[in-house]
């Protein structure tokens, strides 16, 4: 919610960003409340139109949409200068709208729609990821539909209208999956449809997005009756729901990889299309939004390589980045399915919106307006979001559990890897040293190392998750594998490690593989099944956001390869959590905020080992009991930083790191790959 305070200080940039709409803002709030500034929340009259609705309906305000155009009358627009705005672009939206379309189910076990989606070729529909498993998933080199209630298989429809008080329909069969981007990946998933002659496909802006740019965005936003504030939440949406809506605003960032907006959203608009109103052209996809920041979207080149890598028989699309995705910011993933009114369903996180506006009007103090300087830096931002019904987790796939016997002969991490003479030996637990698990493993004495293939692992008894993961790749000896589902490992008890408890949608948390599942895919080919398959024990992963696990902390090992001496390619790895006694309780598991890695490989230059360090934290994401989802940051860290931080010792690989910690920490953040020092 969002408060007078929030809202008078956060009113002093919108008037630098865009002028004309500062003025209107300005003149509606002084007309509205021409005694004080801001009628109080809690007043007398609980219908009186507040400040933050004022602000986001004149400033971020929710349309309908008749007839394939936008509605421009005083209910759905309230402001003047975006009915301006909107009827100059009207000769360019046509296209766009009813290309856009409300993707509904039949036989899912509670939703009637689940999103939304929009043609970027006659033929194929784009959405989110997790839109698309709601009713599909991976089978072997391809994609099925789940099964149904009832019925073999889900069916899955797009209704191209599903418009405001408009019963007639569009609709068109969805008749394959394509392809579904892996989780550390960007947010989408293609999907072939039946082409008709009502819906063109979308055309991909050929430019590249800017700051400020006006955009809209064109999805189907859901109700949710469980909003503490529903008042403000009907009267922004003016109590309409389930129906395909226009929401206009403007980029806030914009890279290659990567787009921010402030069009107000809510659950159901995953999928939605953000269009440009100079052109009508897609900028972007949707997929969702950090409270109180800012709202995340696919760009629309990224998904054009993404589409034509796909259609050529590609299927790997972007989930690696090697194709490019460096940049990519890790971006959290939303899960946000929609109900229909007929059959609501209690979903889990709340609305919450911000008002980011520029220097109108200020609280009157002793009957006297107060007023203050513009800030050139400040950017708008009002989201309204709804996270999905949280997921128990039985849907993970779960390998059959296998037997202590069945290791033998895996050698897990070899310290000499690099070459004779080399040693690169796993950390040494300092703190809580009496907690690393020992187990007895096929007769011998007990071990503290849980060798797998290529990498090994040194767990935590009583965290359950490990203190970290050590893997040796050979980038020369690479193959593509196929994830498979999670594991046990029978070499120690089950109560020792982590299946489900605190993972799923969120507010759960994504399983956080600490050595990457490509990592150890090298060798014969029944070698990389072998250490693609080991790599999907869950002693490997430890609790992150979702899609925590991306962007430069993602790509550091890929990087560190082309570094490499150059006839071998071969690299170390070293990954793990901090684990603190202060570190939050969430579904009975204590969470880490802070993660680590280190590189140790050859340089190809100087020939000589060279070894760096990282960290990356979510401790900003994971606040008290609510969870806030958002970028985050790669920083390169000294050993003997990670050392005070994580309690281990790296011995005389500390030698080897080149790298001095100041006491400036932003001078260590990492936002681009040459700024890494050796």
């Amino acid at each position: 919610m969002v408060d007078q305070a929030a809202v008078i200080e956060k009113l002093r940039m919108l008037r630098a960003q865009d002028p004309e709409l500062g003025e209107e803002l300005q003149r509606r709030l002084r007309a509205a409340t021409p005694e004080v500034a801001f009628v109080p929340r809690n007043g007398s009259d609980a219908a009186a139109l507040t400040p933050e609705t004022i602000v986001l309906r004149t400033g971020r305000p929710v349309l309908g949409i008749r007839e394939d155009a936008v509605r421009l009358d005083v209910q759905f627009a309230e402001s003047e200068t975006w009915r301006a705005r909107i009827a100059q672009a009207s000769a360019v939206l046509n296209q766009p709208i009813r290309g856009v379309g409300r993707i509904e189910l039949k036989g899912h076990p509670y939703l009637t729609w689940v999103g939304t989606g929009w043609l970027i070729r006659s033929d194929v529909m784009v959405t989110n990821r997790h839109v698309a498993r709601e009713f599909a998933k991976r089978s072997g080199d391809g994609f099925t539909f789940r099964i149904g209630v009832g019925q073999p298989s889900m069916e899955v429809d797009v209704n191209f209208l599903a418009e405001f008080e408009r019963e007639e329909r569009r609709v068109l069969a969805l008749r394959e999956v394509l392809h579904i981007e892996e989780d550390d990946g960007p947010d989408f998933a293609f999907l072939r449809i039946a082409e008709s002659d009502f819906a063109a496909p979308v055309k991909l802006s050929t430019r590249p997005s800017r700051l400020a740019q006006t955009v809209a965005v064109i999805g189907y936003p859901a109700r949710d009756s469980r909003i503490p504030d529903a008042p403000l939440m009907d009267r922004l949406f003016g109590n309409v729901y389930d129906c395909k809506r226009f929401a206009p605003g403007q980029i806030t960032f914009a890279d290659d990889a990567a787009l921010l907006h402030d069009c107000t959203t809510l659950g159901g608009n995953s999928g939605s299309l953000i269009v440009d109103l100079a052109t009508g052209h897609a900028l972007g996809l949707h997929f969702a939004g950090r409270f109180l920041k800012a709202n995340y979207a696919v760009p629309a080149a990224l998904l054009e390589e993404a589409l034509h890598r796909v259609l050529s028989g590609k299927r790997s699309a972007l989930s690696a980045t090697k194709q490019g995705v460096e940049q990519w910011p890790g971006l959290p993933v939303q899960v946000q399915p929609a109900a229909s009114p007929r059959q609501q369903i209690a979903l889990t996180i709340p609305l919450h919106v911000t008002i980011d506006v520029g220097d109108l009007i200020a609280r009157l103090d002793g009957g006297v307006h107060a007023t203050s300087t513009p800030s050139a830096t400040s950017s708008v931002s009002v989201v309204a979001s709804l996270a999905a019904p949280s997921s128990p987790d039985t849907d993970i796939e779960v390998e059959p559990e296998g037997k202590p016997q069945d290791y033998v002969g895996r050698q897990g991490f070899l310290r000499n890897f690099l070459g004779d003479g080399i040693d690169v030996a796993l950390p040494r637990v300092v703190r809580d040293a009496d907690q690393v698990l020992s187990f007895s493993f096929d007769g011998n004495e007990r071990e503290t190392e849980l060798r797998y293939l290529h990498f090994s692992v040194v767990m935590h008894a009583t965290r359950r998750m490990c203190f970290f993961s050590a893997v040796n790749i050979d980038g020369n000896r690479y193959r593509r594998t196929i994830r498979p589902g999670w594991m046990l490992d029978p070499r120690i008890p089950k109560d020792r490690q982590i299946l489900r408890e605190c993972y799923g949608n969120p507010p759960k948390f994504s399983r956080g593989h600490m050595t990457r599942r490509e990592d150890p895919a090298w060798g014969t080919a029944a070698e990389a099944e072998r250490g693609n398959a080991d790599s999907m024990h869950v002693t490997n992963v430890v609790p992150q956001m979702q899609s925590l696990n991306a962007g430069l902390w993602l790509g550091l090992e890929d990087y560190a390869l082309k570094h490499a001496r150059q006839d071998s390619m071969k690299i170390c790895v070293i990954s793990g959590p901090v684990l603190l006694a202060s570190d939050p309780l969430r579904d009975g598991v204590r969470i880490p905020l802070t993660f680590w890695k280190v590189i140790a490989f050859v340089h190809d230059t100087t020939g000589e080992l060279s070894v760096t360090g990282y960290s990356m934290a979510q401790k900003e994401l994971v606040t008290g009991d609510e969870f806030v989802f958002g970028a985050f940051k790669t920083y390169q860290r000294s050993l003997a930083w990670i050392e005070t931080q994580a309690g281990v010792s790296f011995g005389a690989l500390t030698h080897a790191d080149r790298f001095i910690e100041t006491e400036l920490p932003d001078t260590c953040v990492l936002t681009d790959w040459r700024q890494i020092r050796y």
